[in-house]
């Protein structure tokens, strides 16, 4: 009897731990699927979105709406950026859609398709200074957009060559909602 019991034990334990592995295997995979094709969280580096958004604030990002439908003006996007060989990710608002001209005036107006962009995202006036290629027609592509940062004096956006145009497909997805500081929880509309 001694024998079966041990055996039984042995094989109870055995099945334990292939339970368990198999249970750390679906997590590790349930988890892989949601970073990688539904959402994720980032955290505002710098003051280019001031004062939507500040320093240090956690959004979650939406990677899944991109794949259902276009970026819209005025959304807050993630993409990709390198520079001297080390990439990062840069947090805009969406302003230009694709096929559409864009260009910025000396007094700071946005023009869109030649009509005065309506927007009040803009912390502050765009100062002459920084409107850099913007100075000058901006036409889209089919699958580019001009991305602004909203504190406008402060951001390297689409204006400067560095940036450029950001086409769809780098978009890593769209700010969805602030998880932290619990302070400003919420919409970031």
């Amino acid at each position: 009897m001694s024998n079966k019991n041990t055996e039984e034990k042995k094989n109870s334990i055995v099945k334990e731990v292939v339970e368990m592995g198999l249970y750390m295997v679906a997590v590790f995979l349930a988890v892989w699927l949601i970073l990688t094709f539904v959402g994720q969280r980032v955290e505002v580096s710098g003051q280019s979105m001031y004062d939507t958004l500040e320093d240090g604030d956690n959004l979650w990002v939406d990677k899944l709406t991109y794949r259902f439908q276009d970026p819209e003006r005025y959304d807050i996007v993630i993409f990709p950026h390198e520079e001297n060989g080390e990439k990062s990710y840069y947090i805009k608002r969406i302003i230009g859609l694709p096929g559409e001209t864009v260009r910025i005036e000396e007094d700071g107006n946005i023009y869109v398709n030649g009509e005065i962009l309506e927007e009040e995202y803009g912390y502050e006036t765009i100062a002459p200074y920084t409107i850099k290629r913007a100075k000058n027609d901006i036409v889209l592509g089919e699958d580019e957009y001009f991305v602004l940062g909203d504190n406008r004096n402060a951001s390297l956006d689409s204006r400067s060559e560095e940036v450029g145009n950001v086409k769809g497909e780098e978009l890593v997805g769209k700010a969805a909602f602030r998880i932290w500081p619990l302070s400003k929880f919420g919409n970031l509309e």
